[in-house]
């Protein structure tokens, strides 16, 4: 046996020694100092996907293999030689594991339970070089080549399958889709399940659990998301939302020594992670897209024990005592001694009669690789006059015949970076309509047509066009949180110096010291990024307000 054996997962992989590395009698000398050694027959299985998370392995003797099971036969991933190791992104999450593994013959290996491993992830960096990366290659490759056990059968022309598409993409979670228009065997498939057209989509969870039309807090509880995260305990800091702002909290919160939990409503990376490609983020020349910067903010806090609560939702603070009490929306409370308000902010919804009807079915709040292959070689258009109107209609206009980019004031100076305003001016692919709105969109299931007011002139124009992209105005998910904190006149939360005396002593301000810089009215409470009164719209900013606030969190523990 060699690496030749090794199939499916390293066919495309770059490089196998990367993938699947071998670690030096060193290197296991000092994984075995976490584990324990431990003999497996031939054809032992050491596990089986839905049995909660795998337990890590280094191969010293014999050979493990990796097979994903299906019906009617299984499929070989890769077999392990002795210094090789299993595991990939999932060991970091606690989420379940996709494959199973079992000895190849008679075998030794090193047996490891997460919490170790995660031990020392954080605390020898070589090793931590060495299995970080062979984790996140094997998850892109288990992505790019569609493993796992989750079949997503729905249609393009659906609103709720984009919307399942989106929420297991952007939470990285690999997935089978199987179209009803296009797909051969879909029909067997339905027959199978007992199917009708009106169950459409259907997410087939491990093989077995079959969810009609489900919701992402359903789709999340099917996959075993949130099953290792403790709810019970008081935690030091939790932190609402995982946007660019709430992963760097995480990460500088759980790497300095606070036991934190980050709580999310629907995918890491808010508002950013649905940007086609950011440029002017320090450190990224050539530029990254806002979901491959949002995956990689999310596997670092995994990395340093930071558990990320998905598709839950905070709809209440408990504010009256310490420590703080988040309610969330399926009832359950998690106690805090401080906490971190990280919940972004939402484009402004188009002022359109029948917008519902269009939402996803022609109306997007996010440019990313799916929207766009919805279409290509057609007009689109764009609403926003801000840098994630500006990415998009240079993201989309590779594959679209025309962008129309419409924004209500007479210009971009004002509100874009230049090097995005030079993009297109330079791009005849793109057509800037200032002095633009949508007055009313039409169609028949799906949008066909949009109707554009110049408010100058008053002048009502139609343009076929089936794909709008709104990415205009910010509005806050802070209602909530009135009867708590102070918001300003649009619903953004009020922090640090922005806060007068009269607000402090109606809130019955209880420190002698003035709030730090980005606390709230209520100590220990803090709002960071975009839903913060006077945050500056950038990415750069939030992840500074994220790293910051978590200094005085200390502050305030110490207290």
């Amino acid at each position: 046996m060699g690496a030749d054996i090794i199939e499916a997962l390293s066919a495309q992989a770059p490089g196998v020694e990367r993938v699947f590395p071998r670690l030096t009698p060193t290197q296991i000398a000092r994984v075995e100092a976490r584990g324990s050694k431990r003999s497996v027959a031939s054809g032992e299985v050491l596990f089986d996907p839905g049995q909660g998370v795998s337990r890590f392995y280094v191969v010293t003797s014999g050979a493990i293999e990796i097979v994903m099971p299906s019906a009617p036969t299984e499929q070989l991933l890769a077999v392990l030689e002795p210094g090789m190791f299993t595991g990939e992104v999932n060991m970091l999450s606690g989420r379940p594991g996709f494959a199973r593994i079992r000895a190849r013959e008679a075998s030794e290996v090193i047996d490891v339970d997460r919490e170790d491993l995660l031990g020392f992830i954080q605390a020898d960096s070589e090793l931590s070089e060495i299995l970080m990366r062979a984790f996140l290659l094997r998850r892109a490759e288990i992505v790019a080549n569609g493993y796992g056990a989750v079949v997503l059968v729905g249609s393009a022309y659906c609103t709720e399958t984009l919307r399942i598409k989106e929420f297991l993409t952007r939470n990285g979670f690999p997935y089978s889709y199987l179209d009803i228009e296009h797909d051969d065997g879909v029909r067997a498939l339905i027959d199978r399940f007992h199917l009708s057209p009106s169950d459409i989509p259907v997410l087939i969870c491990h093989g077995e659990v079959l969810l009609r039309n489900p919701t992402n807090s359903a789709i999340a509880d099917c996959l075993g998301f949130n099953e290792t995260i403790d709810r019970v305990h008081v935690r030091d800091v939790v932190v609402l939302g995982a946007g660019p702002s709430g992963l760097a909290a995480g990460v500088y919160a759980a790497s300095e020594g606070l036991d934190v939990l980050i709580i999310e409503s629907n995918a890491p990376g808010g508002q950013a992670g649905t940007s086609s490609r950011i440029e002017n983020y320090l450190g990224f020349p050539t530029g990254i897209s806002g979901q491959e910067l949002a995956a990689r903010a999310y596997t670092q806090a995994q990395k340093f024990g930071a558990p990320v609560l998905i598709a839950r939702q905070a709809v209440k603070l408990h504010c009256d005592r310490i420590p703080y009490v988040v309610e969330l929306d399926d009832g359950s409370r998690i106690s805090a001694r401080t906490v971190i308000i990280a919940t972004g902010a939402t484009y402004r919804r188009l002022a359109v009669d029948n917008l519902s009807r269009f939402e996803g079915a022609g109306v997007y709040y996010a440019a990313t690789f799916m929207e766009s292959q919805l279409c290509g070689g057609e007009d689109v258009a764009v609403v926003g006059g801000g840098n994630s109107a500006g990415q998009a209609a240079v993201y989309l206009a590779q594959t679209a015949r025309r962008v129309h980019l419409l924004i209500r004031s007479g210009g971009l100076a004002e509100s874009m970076s230049r090097y995005l305003i030079r993009r297109i001016e330079g791009d005849p692919k793109i057509e800037m309509r200032t002095h633009t709105e949508i007055a009313a969109l039409e169609g028949n299931g799906h949008l066909e047509r949009i109707r554009l007011r110049d408010n100058v002139s008053g002048a009502v124009g139609t343009r076929d066009v089936r794909h709008v992209f709104s990415m205009a105005g910010a509005i806050p998910n802070t209602e909530w949180l009135r009867a708590c904190i102070s918001l300003d006149g649009k619903g953004f939360v009020k922090t640090g110096t922005s806060l007068g005396p009269e607000e402090l002593a109606a809130a019955r301000w209880p420190q002698a010291r003035r709030p730090f810089p980005l606390e709230t009215t209520m100590p220990g409470v803090f709002a960071v990024g975009d839903v913060r009164s006077g945050n500056y719209k950038r990415v750069a900013a939030a992840v500074g307000e994220g790293s910051t606030a978590v200094a005085s969190v200390h502050q305030v523990l110490a207290q």
